[in-house]
């Protein structure tokens, strides 16, 4: 199901995109929205639909350090604006909140990107220093804790979720990651979902970084933490090969401890709770559990563990 043809030419009209636009292909789909390719007369355009409510004021902020990273060299998809200088359009009639991005061709997720380029791509992104007055949001500071694990486990175990062992299984190592926990520092404005997802190479192989919408407050260290576990992980070359990549590029924060992971550590319990929550929960559909059993998977396929927060630190020591 594509967009509403009167809703393409209101967009095409509010943004300023030109005539004759249409949509090709079929929506790319995530967590946040879901984003279609659009073409007019003035060229190609990314438009992604928001599955949530935002105002203005919600997104000025991200979409003002977006430009400010751009501006930094870092290849960011353009911000398309209003033609009244808007980020957002609401179409109204229960319609869905649109942006609009310059279109830009891109390989699918690869945690196996080049580790030079990428820690030189995120030594860019936070060699700009901007900050906004809000707090950091609990997703990336606060634990899931042993009670709240053992209700999931026994909930999805009760109901007969497929993944109902491994979480059995891995219940010890999720409460045991919770000794990482640590008070973010030296806050500034972080992307903060530094994902394979997030950051891609684009058709000629650079890296390009999308999806700015959860960007805000966070500790640039423990973001660096995060992105050495995406593109590094268990092979300690990649690791240190991302790291001095990133200290040679003018990156201007170091990991000098465990809790420098805790970032990484509490979105992956967040998404790995969240995963289990909406699978058990009553009203799920087949097609939705499907779909939050794969994401409880993708925590399976590579856990995070406190022996591989060890190696990791091992593999960027002096």
């Amino acid at each position: 199901m594509t967009l509403p043809a009167e809703h393409i030419d209101d967009i095409a009209r509010r943004f300023g995109l030109g005539d004759d636009a249409v949509i090709v292909g079929s929506a790319a789909r995530g967590e946040q929205g879901q984003v279609w390719r659009l073409m007019s007369s003035r060229g190609t355009y990314a438009v992604k639909e928001m599955f949530t409510v935002w105002t203005e004021d919600d997104v000025r902020v991200a979409a003002d350090y977006q430009d400010a990273v751009t501006a930094a060299g870092v290849h960011v998809p353009r911000i398309i604006r209003t033609t009244d200088g808007d980020v957002l359009f609401d179409g109204g009639e229960d319609r869905p909140m649109i942006r609009v991005y310059a279109w830009t061709d891109l390989r699918g997720p690869d945690p196996k990107l080049d580790p030079v380029e990428v820690g030189r791509t995120v030594a860019a992104i936070h060699r700009v220093h901007a900050i906004d007055d809000s707090p950091v949001h609990p997703w990336y500071t606060e634990p899931v804790g042993a009670a709240r694990w053992d209700e999931l486990r026994d909930a999805a175990r009760e109901q007969g979720a497929p993944f109902a062992d491994a979480l059995i299984a891995v219940r010890d190592e999720l409460v045991a990651l919770e000794t990482l926990q640590s008070a973010p520092t030296n806050l500034q404005l972080c992307h903060s979902d530094l994902w394979a997802d997030n950051l891609r190479s684009t058709a000629d192989g650079a890296p390009c970084v999308i999806d700015w919408e959860n960007c805000g407050m966070a500790d640039p260290a423990q973001e660096l933490g995060l992105v050495l576990y995406e593109f590094g992980g268990a092979d300690s070359a990649r690791v240190r090969a991302l790291y001095c990549a990133y200290v040679d590029a003018g990156g201007p924060f170091r990991i000098t401890s465990p809790t420098d992971f805790w970032m990484l550590a509490a979105q992956l319990m967040h998404i790995t709770e969240r995963a289990v929550e909406l699978w058990v929960a009553p009203d799920a559909t087949d097609d939705q559990r499907q779909h939050y059993a794969s994401l409880f998977g993708e925590f399976i396929e590579r856990p995070l563990t406190v022996a591989l927060v060890d190696s990791m630190l091992a593999a960027i020591a002096d």
